[in-house]
């Protein structure tokens, strides 16, 4: 279960962090960042619910130490050009992570980041367009966690477009699904269980648009913070081969009912 401790969310908020240092439009939207941007949403939003930290890229081991991910609960992950510059080791470490317990939440386009295809098992491939588009989030699942308090629809002034075929693996919730003035749709809010963790993929984010300043936007990833934390403990465990002397049956029972 989810929400049944006092104790904090500690949460990590992932960017790759080389848009708001290289590219003018997303440093003037962002001076704090996104990753920045959308940790500050999140504390406002959980305030002493939760610990929120950030990390980047040029981070030693990305930020993403073996230490740092037992210590965290749920990871938010936004990328956009760099995704083959994580590390190996990186990706397999938060991917066992996750599998054991580490709620992740993958935004935008991070839908093409290395962890994010190793937990679908797809391309992950989608259609898109930049074109100052509007999106109108659409709240499909009225009762799920994640979309509580959230307003029908949220409306995107501006937005780069993504379309269908998204190609991920049925997912096993569907909470938000986005239009667009093209006449696109698009599958924009999806819950994926793996392993013990959960995942929750959210589109809407590109970074030349204001998008993770809007309060509604803020408002759906503190929810998905809260749905992800897993309060059990973090499994470790792996499948071990039989031993002999386990769960034998005795000797003396052949099948029959013995007098």
């Amino acid at each position: 279960m989810t929400g049944t401790t006092s104790t904090p969310i500690r949460v990590l908020v992932w960017g790759e962090n080389h848009h708001e240092k290289h590219h003018d439009i997303p440093r003037a939207l962002y001076p704090e960042t996104m990753h920045g941007t959308i940790a500050a949403g999140l504390r406002r939003l959980l305030g002493d619910a939760a610990v929120v930290e950030t990390a980047t890229l040029d981070d030693p081991e990305h930020g993403l130490s073996e230490e740092r991910l037992a210590q965290t609960d749920v990871l938010f992950w936004w990328g956009h050009l760099l995704h083959d510059e994580v590390d190996d080791v990186v990706v397999e470490r938060v991917h066992r992570h996750v599998l054991g317990g580490l709620g992740f939440v993958a935004l935008h386009s991070a839908h093409f980041s290395r962890i994010f295809i190793r937990l679908m098992g797809t391309t992950c491939a989608l259609r898109w367009r930049q074109a100052h588009d509007r999106e109108l989030v659409w709240t499909v699942s009225p009762t799920h966690p994640i979309a509580a308090g959230v307003p029908q629809p949220i409306v995107i002034p501006e937005q780069e477009m993504y379309g269908e075929f998204f190609d991920v693996p049925q997912p096993d919730e569907l909470v938000f699904v986005s239009n667009f003035s093209g006449g696109e749709v698009f599958r924009s809010g999806m819950t994926f269980f793996r392993g013990h963790g959960r995942v929750f993929y959210f589109s809407p984010g590109d970074q030349d648009y204001p998008v993770y300043h809007q309060p509604e936007i803020q408002l759906v990833l503190a929810n998905a913070a809260r749905w992800a934390r897993n309060d059990r403990p973090r499994a470790t465990a792996r499948l071990a081969m039989h031993r002999t002397g386990e769960w034998d049956v005795p000797r003396e029972w052949d099948g029959e009912e013995q007098s």
